[in-house]
């Protein structure tokens, strides 16, 4: 059992209430699920679409084939119909849309006028719209009407009642005139877990220790923001909407000065205002976690679509020499987990860390039973109370085999805590002369880099043991390429390597993925970009060359039958 829905409409007809419902719904149910969306930058008008798949067994991308297509709008039909799948069906309001199609694949429900009979207010005609889903597909309403509680109770029993009455009165329409509906549910057990990639990232700084996160908003990367200032009376954290992304990475700078973990996101745009911060913190070793959630550029692009452009702007932006790390999950799993290792790893060599994700992982829906919480870590290696009053002298910056100084917690002992944005000597004062220099670069970025690279993890590494085939990619690829291999390999002796750590390159000696690459008779790196800045990253500094490389430059993730296609087409 696999099935996709679509739901389109214009912004403001309450595509994502409609979809984010039945997401829910399919989750709760025991299924799995992933969803996507598409959207246009404005608050009214346009074409937008949220996408569904669920299925009983795991699911990690969007598929071409289209079994459910619910039209808010003519719009919808224009564009999506020959997607539809043989036994598919098309949702619509013929009154509202003023077209009628008698084609039995099209189902015509009345949702505005059954949303006001039945609603009261044909507001109410999404919540009709989802309800004749689910009796299109035979499934009961009891879970959608316990979300319509909880969505609406603030709002008075005459709101949730209203609501459920049209849900009620949208499934019983679809049950009793959809005589050509034919879906054919499994049977699941236990909910499921549903969780978007931004969630995920905000709830992993949360289990971090996350005490101050300070943002302005951007698209992709504003649900991080909101995930984390719905949570900050719970978990004592402060969330700040800064004036411009300047202040906002200086205030988490400043926050982790002054002894608490902090964070900031935002998008490409944003994150070019960053980068004199990003030197500061390098220079001042004083960890940062930063999220750059990536969208189509240059300038303000295509601010709700989708790229894996900035990786080459993650990797040089900033000016000097110094060491950094960039870390770009694939899944919210892994969100979730190198959101915490970003913060562990920021304390533990004192350096700016970056979170690449884009709006595909940002917005993205995915069902896991639960996250393994065993794996978090917390370490403190801040000099606090004790610690420091023992201390005899503390100089901030103490050349040390690896780099690092304890920092210290200004205001807790006699101590200065002395820092500065000049190049400065281990006491933290500015200086001029040559020798102090070439200590604090030999320091901050040759003492540093070696541990640093040791602690990277390989490559994650799928399918045939000795594949004559190996698809690789990075980020937000991973769910496509996993499923792509499982897919292909019924035919093909093929493989894929993703990579999550990204910088500095894992090392070789864990695991030899440069010698699976070498003995391959093909391989294709596969990037949501133009000019494939990941192959040559690697290209770079190992100095192989990938024969083959997919590109997709053009807003919209690969749907997974589009990434097949591509690589069957290199193949064949």
């Amino acid at each position: 059992m696999d099935y996709s829905i679509r739901i389109t409409g214009e912004a403001g007809q309450g595509i994502q209430t409609i979809g984010g419902s039945l997401a829910k719904v399919f989750a709760r149910s025991g299924y799995h699920v992933f969803t996507h969306q598409d959207y246009e930058s404005r608050v009214r008008g346009g074409h937008n679409f949220y996408q569904i798949r669920f299925s009983d067994a795991p699911v990690m991308s969007s598929r071409d084939g289209i079994d459910l297509l619910v039209a808010m709008d003519s719009a919808g039909i224009d564009r999506y119909l020959s997607g539809l799948t043989e036994n598919g069906l098309v949702i619509y309001d013929s009154k509202t849309l003023r077209q009628k199609h008698e084609d039995p694949n099209f189902l015509d429900v009345p949702f505005s006028d059954l949303a006001v009979e039945h609603g009261g207010n044909k507001i109410m005609a999404n919540t009709v719209a989802t309800g004749a889903v689910l009796g299109s597909i035979r499934m009961d309403t009891d879970i959608f009407l316990d979300i319509l509680k909880h969505t609406f109770s603030k709002k008075g029993d005459e709101i949730v009642q209203g609501n459920i009455d049209a849900a009620k009165a949208g499934h019983s329409y679809a049950v009793g005139n959809c005589w050509k509906c034919s879906f054919d549910l499994a049977p699941v057990s236990g909910p499921k877990m549903l969780i978007a990639g931004n969630d995920a990232i905000g709830l992993g700084a949360i289990a971090s220790g996350l005490k101050f996160y300070s943002a302005y908003p951007m698209t992709p990367s504003t649900g991080i923001m909101n995930y984390i200032a719905g949570k900050e009376e719970e978990y004592g954290i402060i969330v700040e909407q800064a004036e411009d992304e300047i202040a906002a990475v200086n205030m988490a700078i400043g926050a982790s000065f002054a002894g608490v973990r902090a964070m900031t996101g935002t998008s490409g745009g944003g994150f070019a205002l960053m980068v004199e911060g990003i030197s500061l913190a390098a220079m001042t070793e004083t960890p940062v976690v930063i999220a750059l959630a990536q969208r189509p550029g240059p300038a303000t692009g295509l601010p709700t679509r989708t790229e894996q452009g900035d990786l080459e702007f993650a990797l040089y932006s900033a000016h000097g020499e110094f060491p950094r790390i960039i870390l770009a999950p694939g899944t919210p799993e892994q969100a979730f987990h190198l959101t915490n290792r970003a913060f562990e790893m920021a304390e533990k060599y004192q350096v700016p860390v970056i979170i690449l994700t884009d709006q595909y992982l940002a917005d993205s829906q995915w069902t896991f039973d639960k996250f393994d919480t065993d794996k978090l870590k917390y370490t403190d290696r801040r000099l606090r109370g004790d610690a420091l009053k023992e201390q005899g002298i503390y100089n901030r910056h103490t050349c040390t085999e690896i780099g690092v100084y304890p920092m210290a917690i200004p205001g807790e002992s006699r101590h200065l805590v002395v820092t500065d944005s000049d190049e400065h000597d281990e006491e933290g004062h500015m200086i001029e002369d040559s020798e102090t220099r070439i200590k604090m670069i030999d320091k901050r970025l040759f003492n540093k880099l070696p541990a640093i690279k040791k602690d990277i993890a390989p490559p994650a590494f799928y399918g045939s043991d000795t594949p004559d085939i190996v698809i690789i990619g990075w980020g937000s690829t991973y769910g496509l390429l996993k499923e792509a291999v499982d897919v292909l390999s019924k035919d093909l002796n093929i493989s894929m390597l993703h990579f999550s750590e990204m910088y500095p390159l894992p090392e070789i000696e864990k695991f030899n993925y440069l010698d699976i690459l070498k003995r391959a008779e093909m391989t294709i790196c596969i990037e949501n970009n133009a000019t494939s800045q990941f192959a040559r990253l690697i290209r770079t500094w190992t100095g192989f060359e990938f024969s083959n490389r997919i590109n997709k430059y053009d807003g919209r993730p690969f749907t997974l039958e589009s990434l097949i296609g591509e690589i069957n087409a290199i193949i064949g």
